[in-house]
């Protein structure tokens, strides 16, 4: 809690798991998920923007569809639980003032142009005299050491360089490849996430503060699972499926339309005799066996003995059989039933296959709601409470939780230098 909170008798929320950690964020679009990771994890994140602010409070969508000052949902969602100051690293006293912001700081995450930070004399190598035991992660494009680094680049250049995309899109490969919103930014918020993490404990455990240089294109092209080792390894080239696994050789499609038009993905197939057994049971309920003469492979598959070998798939008849007899049966069952009731079914059964939702029906999953996933956030400014995607996981000892929402331009200025000032008398 701030001394601020303290003062005007707010209430607290129980501590986090980074309770007593101060982060120093320096506003970039690339870290602003990290920043926020950070915040709702307990730690005291000062979010520092340039004069004017940083260029993404304008960024749409608004509430309410009314664009205007404080009002885009984009700030809303990548700020919060963090305090917002203004500080302009360009003049001497913006610098001398950063300077002592970081002598009470135990991490700085950074996306500055790799040079910049030397150039004004508050890099690590200096930084680290005001705070030895400091933890800096810096994120830009290829590295701090590699001139790409200096390129112009964006969300989606990143992860066409880094290789995500070819993994990702649909069979027909006269589509183009797809990938999420942010998602190169994402993932490189999550690697300087993990860095700050790995380092504090490294701290803890007796060792320093030290530099971690986290490239976005590395951070990216290790979630390409296989594509990046097939390529390395074996020289051959994975090609993008609907809904399944890159593979340098096509395999079974897994999508399929159910009963209410929706798609579901039918995931993983038995593999184990209980896994058999009960798809079996499951499809003679609805009564659909005898539509199915692969069925005779699922009760071959119950009664299966010793480990399935998956990897004699399309060389043992008998294992490639009972193998494509699941997913076969998976289909069926999808295409008579609406794709809820196979979700909630093949939960029943143990069986691993997902509903293609849009994101809006995602959020209203009753699975999310019963994990809590609905957070409420006070908008004094709005005067109402405004529902935010909330924890991505659940800790009993040390919960989760959003403890503000994104700040004004410059709202904590008066609180954060106040209590520096208060800091340095006697």
């Amino acid at each position: 809690m701030t001394r601020a909170a303290e003062e005007a008798g707010e209430p607290c929320c129980p501590p986090g798991a980074l309770s007593g950690i101060r982060v120093v964020e320096l506003a970039r679009e690339p870290i602003a998920l990290a920043g926020k990771l950070l915040g709702d994890m307990g730690a005291d994140v000062i979010l520092v923007e340039p004069p004017g602010g940083d260029p993404s409070r304008r960024y749409p969508p608004f509430a309410d569809d009314q664009p205007g000052d404080g009002r885009s949902l984009y700030w809303w969602h990548y700020h919060t639980s963090k305090r917002g100051v203004v500080i302009d690293l360009d003049e001497a006293q913006g610098r001398e003032r950063f300077r002592a912001v970081i002598g009470t700081a135990d991490v700085l995450v950074e996306a500055e142009p790799r040079r910049r930070l030397a150039a004004l004399g508050i890099d690590y190598p200096e930084l680290r005299r005001i705070r030895r035991d400091l933890v800096h992660v810096a994120v830009t494009p290829y590295g701090r050491n590699d001139p790409k680094s200096d390129l112009p680049y964006t969300d989606l250049t990143i992860m066409a360089a880094s290789g995500p995309p070819w993994s990702c899109g649909y069979d027909d490969h006269a589509l183009p490849p797809i990938r999420g919103p942010q998602q190169g930014y994402h993932t490189a918020s999550h690697f300087a996430v993990l860095s700050v993490l790995t380092a504090l404990l490294h701290r803890k455990a007796g060792g320093t503060g030290q530099f971690v240089d986290v490239s976005m294109t590395a951070a990216n092209n290790v979630t390409t699972e296989a594509a990046t080792h097939t390529w390395l390894v074996a020289g051959k080239t994975v090609q993008r499926q609907t809904g399944r696994h890159a593979s340098v050789t096509p395999s079974r499609e897994t999508q399929q339309r159910c009963a209410d038009d929706r798609y579901v993905n039918t995931g993983v197939p038995p593999r184990r005799p209980h896994e058999f057994a009960a798809l079996q049971a499951w499809l003679k309920q609805l009564g659909l066996d005898a539509e199915l003469p692969e069925a005779v492979f699922l009760e071959m598959g119950a009664r299966w003995e010793g480990p399935f070998d998956l990897a004699k798939i399309g060389r043992d008849d008998e294992i490639t059989a009972i193998f494509g007899a699941g997913r076969d049966a998976l289909k069926l069952i999808a295409s008579r039933i609406s794709a809820q009731d196979f979700f909630v079914g093949c939960q029943r059964a143990g069986l691993a296959v997902g509903v293609v939702n849009a994101p809006e029906e995602a959020f209203e999953d009753p699975h999310f709601k019963a994990r809590g996933f609905h957070a409420g956030v006070r908008h004094g400014r709005l005067d109402r409470t405004v529902v935010y995607p909330g924890a991505p996981y659940a800790f009993a000892s040390s919960p989760w939780a959003i403890s503000r929402p994104a700040p004004e331009l410059g709202e904590h200025d008066a609180e954060v230098f106040g209590e520096l000032a208060a800091d340095s008398l006697p």
